[in-house]
């Protein structure tokens, strides 16, 4: 059943001008009572290892860290792919407090459930 107030945002790059936009709509989207949820895939995993987010800072946004960091405190899930972790070839990561690894199906799930889906 669809959820009207869920929105999915899918982060498949690890392209640092790419990290800003579903961690901001995100944002926005909690400010207005939504429900959004951060699904990161693919490439964009390397940038959920310790230290790396703290790395990208564009313009005058606080770095891709501390977006990550205020994402999590506002209660938005950061869900990562098992299956990106493995093609990555990442039997054991470390990955930044906060995330939750889950298994593909959930990426299906989340995209039938929710009122939107949006990639980057």
């Amino acid at each position: 059943m669809k959820n009207e107030k869920s929105i999915l945002y899918v982060q498949t790059s690890d392209a640092p001008e790419r990290q800003y936009s579903p961690l901001v709509l995100a944002q926005t989207a909690k400010a207005m009572d939504l429900e959004p949820i951060v699904y990161y895939l693919g490439m964009a995993l390397k940038v959920l290892r310790p230290g790396e987010a703290e790395k990208i800072k564009l313009g005058d946004f606080p770095s891709v860290g501390e977006m990550l960091q205020k994402t999590v405190e506002m209660g938005i899930p950061v869900y990562v792919c098992e299956a990106s972790k493995r093609m990555l070839g990442w039997e054991k990561v470390e990955l930044r407090d906060g995330v939750k690894i889950v298994g593909a199906a959930t990426l299906n799930d989340l995209a039938l459930d929710a009122n939107a889906a949006m990639w980057f």
